[in-house]
């Protein structure tokens, strides 16, 4: 039963994000904000410039940015998740594609900083070495120059796994 509740909470706030997002993101709001700011500085003169009138916008304005921060978040996570889905069926759906950054959005900050450094030693070997529109792929095109240093990603991969 707790399931079900949590499912059907997890569906409706799904559903209002989305319609949340859709609408915040339009110059309908936009203008509705910029009309409520207007109005709330002609107000001043009315208010004498208050404190409660000052208190009206900053707790205003605090209560949509807090709650905006979770729904901007939601449909960030949704849209890279599902970006990253797209990518790994393309990855997987081509033989000739390497599989191994497949779920590569799980490793550490320094798995993927040695990642980036072996793709960019990649890119400056064949720059040095080939022509790379004569080949399908980086990997082809370089070969065995960089067994190497697989090699020695695969040692230092190793050793951080045995720290």
């Amino acid at each position: 039963m707790k399931e079900l509740t949590t499912s059907k909470s997890r569906h409706l706030f799904e559903k209002m994000s989305e319609k949340v997002i859709s609408m915040t993101g339009s110059p309908l709001a936009f203008f509705i904000a910029l009309g409520t700011i207007i109005a709330w500085a002609v107000s001043g003169p009315i208010f004498n410039y208050s404190d409660t009138w000052q208190l009206v916008i900053n707790t205003g304005t605090t209560i949509i940015t807090f709650l905006m921060v979770f729904i901007i978040q939601k449909s960030q996570n949704k849209d890279s998740k599902s970006v990253q889905l797209k990518l790994n069926e393309l990855i997987a759906a081509n033989k000739m594609a390497s599989n191994r950054l497949i779920d590569v959005e799980s490793l550490s900050e320094e798995e993927l900083d040695i990642l980036h450094k072996y793709y960019c030693l990649m890119v400056e070997e064949t720059k040095k070495r080939v022509n790379v529109h004569e080949s399908h792929s980086v990997e082809e095109a370089i070969g065995d120059a960089l067994s190497k240093h697989e090699e020695d990603l695969r040692t230092r991969k190793k050793k951080m796994d045995q720290e």
